[in-house]
């Protein structure tokens, strides 16, 4: 079959395109301002890929056109589309693409407000170097995996379970159509206001993929208030775990530093040493949870579990130390929603207690956007020495109701932590070029952050680098 995939560029598009690939699909794709990392990763995967939208990049003998959900796409206007519709061949979405693709398949969806992609990219991590040909589909790149698809010949296949709706002419959460077996379930905090505007409407799709867990399947939850509300929804074995005991699996003893560890307790007094080069409490929860979904599925030994968390890298963009010389670390984070930016910024805060936090952020994604999130402003930032805040983006702006870039730097300034607007990559690394050499700074957005993630470590490395010893 061959699948031309517009807007490939996209996290779970081009993983999507991976799996078609390997099960033995014809593929190529396009896509318009795209940017690192995802821009230069989509490039260097060997299929046809177009830098712009155009009718003539379709195949002759297109099978199908798989349409990303983004809205610079351009929907139904979209000039692909408009020559698929054209031609009569199917349009689709690749959520529908992959729930029928793995519908044979033992599939484990990860879903949650955040931890999804550390957590799918971690159980395929641990099952490939266990030496199980697990299939998967990751919305991110991660260093300790060749690829952010992966078809597999085992009968497993672990996907990342998005909640974002597939389109906007269609309104079902992406993960609904995966056909799920088991599910980890991470986190349940309110987000995407502008599909979700409340949490009850926020919470209707994981209740819905809760009920669609089947009689043997397996419920791996996070102990919470919310996600207690709605494990009834599932008539599937329900198994919980936490960072502080509860009535399942937890983290006992954690210690914070270059590597971290602690011990994992399971019912009956089991008890497991494990180690982590990954920043923060959240990704010690991270790992719970999936230590316990692979232990109560047998699917790995606790000697290769242990192993496979101790060697995992973790995700692009999630904590990653971008400087190597630099005494001011520089770190990207991914911050497309409070509990993701919150997070990131807390780990920092745990990992460099001493150090004053600088915090480069850029308010990409609609929630952060919409007017109904400012609060979010108002507690986001604790513990920040400094902010410096990148604009908005425009793309979709009519779409919701907009808050304007000075309403969020006024909204920041009123909690006291000092902020200022950068609009160019020269004015951010201007006003970085002046720290006292004690600092760390955080790089915070799921969006482009005016390239500074690629041009700043080096400038760092210059600035900031041990000076060469007098001849």
């Amino acid at each position: 079959m061959r699948i031309h995939f517009t807007g490939i560029a996209g996290a779970g598009m081009s993983a999507a395109a991976l799996m078609m690939r390997e099960a033995g699909h014809q593929v190529s794709g396009s896509d318009a301002d795209v940017f690192p990392p995802m821009s230069t990763y989509v490039a260097g995967l060997g299929f046809p890929f177009h830098r712009r939208f155009d009718a003539a990049n379709l195949p002759e003998g297109l099978d199908v056109l798989v349409l990303g959900a983004s809205a610079k796409l351009g929907g139904e206007g979209n000039p692909e589309v408009a020559e698929a519709r054209r031609r009569g061949v199917p349009v689709t979405t690749f959520p529908e693409l992959i729930g029928q693709a793995t519908a044979g398949k033992a599939n484990t969806v990860v879903a949650g407000s955040f931890g999804k992609s550390t957590c799918t990219a971690l159980i395929a991590h641990v099952l490939r170097q266990a030496g199980r040909d697990a299939g998967w589909m990751v919305g991110a790149i991660s260093p300790s995996l060749p690829d952010t698809g992966h078809w597999g010949e085992a009968a497993e296949v672990v996907l990342e379970g998005d909640e974002y709706i597939v389109a906007p002419a269609d309104r079902r959460s992406k993960f609904v159509l995966y056909h799920p077996r088991d599910v980890l379930l991470t986190s349940l905090v309110h987000d995407h206001v502008n599909v979700f505007p409340t949490f009850a409407d926020y919470e209707a799709p994981f209740r819905e993929l809760l009920r669609l867990i089947p009689a043997d399947g397996l419920l791996v939850a996070r102990e919470s208030a919310p996600i207690r509300l709605i494990a009834g929804e599932t008539g599937s074995r329900i198994v919980w775990y936490d960072t502080k005991p509860c009535d399942g699996w937890y983290s006992e003893g954690a210690t914070y530093g270059e590597v971290s560890r602690f011990t994992l307790v399971g019912p009956g007094g089991r008890r497991l040493a494990l180690a982590t080069s990954l920043l923060g409490e959240h990704n010690i929860e991270n790992i719970v949870g999936v230590s316990v979904y692979l232990l109560e599925r047998g699917l790995v030994s606790e000697a290769a579990l242990a192993e496979g968390v101790a060697s995992f890298a973790g995700i692009r963009r999630r904590l990653d130390r971008l400087t190597t010389r630099s005494a001011v670390p520089v770190i990207e984070g991914f911050g497309s929603s409070y509990e993701k930016a919150r997070s990131a910024i807390e780990a920092l805060l745990l990992h460099y207690p001493e150090r004053p936090l600088t915090v480069v952020f850029e308010p990409h994604t609609f929630s952060w956007r919409n007017r109904e999130a400012l609060a979010w402003y108002d507690t986001v930032f604790a513990g920040v020495a400094r902010v410096l805040m990148i604009p908005p983006p425009r793309h979709g702006e009519d779409s919701h109701d907009q808050s304007s870039f000075a309403d969020i730097l006024a909204r920041v300034a009123a909690t006291g932590v000092p902020v200022e607007g950068v609009e160019t990559a020269e004015a951010a690394t201007q006003a970085l070029s002046r720290l006292a050499g004690d600092e760390v700074v955080l790089l915070l957005s799921s969006g482009p952050l005016l390239g500074l993630p690629d041009s700043l470590p080096a400038v760092f490395d210059r600035l900031y680098g041990p000076r060469e010893a007098a001849a």
